[in-house]
């Protein structure tokens, strides 16, 4: 744990991606292989479940630290973090150890299902061995709130630095749905069993936000475009002894989509697809919010398979026949995929993602302008002698979205936040009104500076009405103009509506509340877009 620990605050203390790459680098040589194994779980999402519940956390923190519980609460909102105000409370340990991080985990595993008096028992045991650099780290584990500020790509670099395995072989060995439980390092980076890793997907590849003119990026002959689906990205497979489909987030998402289980009957053993799944109806593309009622579930009812049938859009074949296609230029792959899809019977879930047609970039700025008759988010971008890259990679690749819906709205709530934010109120509720009311309708907590947080900070601390455990109740006087993605009806809430990726775009210190929006202008947008509030009954 000790050597965990070190590389913690060696990638902590910098910035620079040059020394985080060299920390983990030499983390990677001389760890044992077992600590290794489990830094990459870690740093790839892979974390252990939780054995005990944040409440047992702080009675038994409290108790250990010989604190009334009632401190230990006041305490950990001025903190902003669990895990650093129980490492805080604790008196120094009275042993030594020099336990691995894997076995500290696999304690953690065992915990699982144990009474809770073992439980407390173990983790009492652990603080009394743990110096405080690791006692962090642990309770972190113990929340399952660990995070290292270390992105997936920069621990590939590293390990391919420390093995000499090529970056794009090694990040394609460490997707899919391994379990530090049931792998070695030595075989999940080393050469793996074809067989036991056929439905093994590849790292995606990302686009960046296109923030310059479309202009800059040249001659409009040089790129495809196409629409921005608003659905799930996804990797289907098709090889000789496996079938499956892959999110982005590598979760294993095939038996949520049953209606796309036909096309492992008619495409060819070895095609590999970067595609989107959609809901779909009437041959195009439902809003994302027919298809997020599926999105969650892991048996699909009847009634939602034809209400919001799933269908795929096609956009580049990563391999074909069994051969690796993603070093080919993009005409390459997306003229083979066609003509895959093209062989193909008619009526099967699968479609390509059409490319539009364009000659100059004003043109394609005014197809841009309709994406949101089509269910699309804008354009992307993709120039046709890219390859597919792994991750994120600037030039290439671009999205180039619609400006979000925005919405005037005022604060009624504030919730302080967490981590560094741990002291200012960050998390706001805020409403519009109905009527003659005021009736809250979303939540929000970024968009704005620290700067702008201190002031509303204080501001909140001088006009709080009421207290409701650590939300504060405040008089509706400040008004922001907040963005977001979309708009769906909700039953479950009191407005009948629930917007998509709130966020706070500027404070509006110059308009008053008199003048924010109503309940009847998000209905209307609502309507537009294809759904229809819920009756007042049923709020």
């Amino acid at each position: 744990m000790k050597r965990f620990a070190s590389l913690f605050e060696a990638l902590d203390r910098t910035t620079k991606t040059t020394a985080k790459v060299a920390a983990l680098t030499e983390y990677f040589t001389t760890a044992p292989e077992e600590d290794r194994l489990w830094t990459i779980a870690l740093l790839s999402g892979r974390r252990p479940k939780r054995a005990v519940n944040s409440t047992e956390l702080r009675e038994w923190a409290s108790e250990a630290a010989g604190l009334p519980l009632w401190l230990f609460e006041e305490a950990y909102p001025v903190v902003g973090d669990l895990s650093e105000t129980i490492t805080l409370i604790l008196p120094p340990p009275q042993h030594e150890s020099d336990r691995s991080l894997a076995t500290w985990i696999g304690t953690l595993i065992a915990l699982t299902g144990q009474p809770a008096e073992a439980r407390k028992s173990a983790i009492f045991a652990a603080w009394d061995q743990l110096t405080t650099e690791e006692r962090f780290l642990f309770n972190k584990l113990i929340t399952g709130g660990f995070r290292m500020g270390v992105s997936q790509g920069l621990m590939t670099r590293a390990l391919a630095r420390a093995t000499g395995i090529e970056e794009t072989t090694l990040a394609h060995r460490l997707m899919g749905d391994w379990k530090p439980s049931s792998t070695t390092y030595a075989a999940l980076i080393g050469e793996n069993d074809p067989e036991a890793d056929a439905s093994k997907p590849y790292p995606f590849a990302l686009a960046s936000p296109l923030e310059a003119e479309a202009e800059t990026l040249g001659a409009p002959a040089d790129w495809l475009a196409e629409w921005k689906w608003d659905g799930i990205r996804g990797q289907l497979i098709n090889r000789p002894s496996a079938f499956a489909l892959w999110s982005r987030g590598e979760e294993l998402i095939t038996d949520r989509f049953p209606e796309l289980a036909p096309l492992a009957d008619f495409l060819p053993q070895g095609t590999v697809i970067d595609a989107e799944v959609l809901a779909w109806g009437q041959d195009t593309p439902l809003p994302f919010a027919a298809l997020q009622k599926r999105i969650g579930r892991l048996v699909v009812p009847k009634k939602l398979l034809t209400e919001a049938p799933a269908h795929l859009l096609a956009y580049d074949l990563l391999e074909d026949a069994g051969e690796d296609l993603r070093s080919a230029p993009l005409a390459h792959r997306r003229a083979r995929l066609e003509a895959i899809i093209g062989a193909l019977p008619p009526g099967l879930p699968l479609s390509a993602s059409p490319a539009l047609s364009f000659d100059s970039w004003e043109a394609l700025a005014e197809q841009r302008l309709t994406a949101r008759e089509r269910n699309s988010e804008g354009l992307m971008l993709k120039r046709l002698s890219s390859s597919y890259h792994v991750g994120r990679k600037r030039g290439d690749w671009w999205k180039w979205k619609l400006d979000p819906y925005t919405v005037d709205a005022v604060m009624l709530y504030a919730q302080s936040g967490s981590g560094r934010r741990a002291t200012l109120f960050t998390d706001f509720t805020f409403g519009i009104w109905d009527g003659d009311q005021l009736v809250p309708f979303t939540k929000a907590y970024s968009g704005l500076t620290d700067a702008e947080f201190r002031k509303i900070t204080d501001w909140v601390k001088k006009h709080t009405l009421e207290r409701f455990g650590p939300v504060r109740r405040v008089p509706p006087e400040l008004v922001f103009e907040l963005a977001f993605e979309g708009i769906q009806a909700s039953p479950r809430h009191k407005s009948g509506i629930a917007l998509r990726f709130p966020r706070m775009l500027r404070w509006r210190q110059d308009k008053p509340v008199a003048e924010i929006d109503t309940i009847d202008n998000l209905r209307a947008l609502l309507a537009a877009s294809g759904g229809q509030p819920p009756h007042p009954r049923d709020i």
